[in-house]
């Protein structure tokens, strides 16, 4: 992926802002969708790829987070969600944090390469899958300061799956954030640039469901 486009920054946008959503209802116990879950864990396997679509497994899959995209960014048709926004802006200082860390981003390389090896063996939302990805978590990104902290029901957080799936997702957070600054993504390009992020959003899911069968 040579060159980018505001729309690749767009869906990476979208990536960070989808996973951050399944932290939350996986903290809170409440449904979530497996192919956004699936799209999410699955992008954190994908280390190289020819384009942004790729790494998700298409646009379709990021739905969720293009929504997301708007209702944060500019509010529309709701209020954007405090906690999500204040799991981003962690998120965000944490990735240039570890931009600068040569040795947490070569651990990561090398779990990644052994998270493909099992991938081959179980389905990314698979429990043994998603535990690696915990501690891998754990091992990289979870060792900077200030750590993300989640909020949730505290008896969910504290059972082992329910956590190992908090911080597989944050992992898959930080790959998508990682590649938003890969693609030219920055805070004063978030900052200035939203309304026109917000309209690449609105024509990416209207390309989307233009697509769709229609009904009859």
């Amino acid at each position: 992926m040579s060159e980018h486009s505001p729309e690749d920054r767009t869906l990476a946008f979208a990536g960070i802002l989808q996973a951050l959503q399944l932290v939350q209802q996986a903290a809170y116990g409440k449904p979530c969708d497996l192919a956004a879950m699936q799209a999410s864990l699955g992008s954190i396997l994908v280390i190289d790829s020819s384009s942004v679509e790729a790494v998700y497994g298409g646009i379709d899959k990021l739905r969720t987070g293009l929504l997301l995209l708007q209702a944060q960014l500019v509010g529309k048709n709701r209020r954007p969600d405090p906690e999500l926004s204040r799991y981003l802006v962690t998120l965000l200082h944490l990735e240039r944090k570890l931009s600068k860390r040569s040795d947490l981003l070569d651990r990561l390389r090398a779990g990644i390469e052994r998270a493909q090896a099992q991938a081959e063996h179980f389905d990314v939302v698979h429990e043994n899958l998603v535990a690696s990805l915990a501690d891998l978590y754990t091992q990289t990104v979870s060792t900077l300061q200030p750590r993300i902290m989640i909020n949730g029901q505290p008896e969910r957080l504290s059972d082992t799956g329910v956590a190992n799936r908090v911080r597989a997702l944050l992992l898959a957070a930080m790959r998508s954030a990682v590649l938003w600054r890969q693609c030219g993504g920055t805070r004063i390009g978030l900052i200035f640039g939203r309304k026109a992020m917000v309209d690449i959003a609105g024509a990416l899911l209207k390309r989307e469901d233009d697509r769709l069968p229609a009904r009859h």
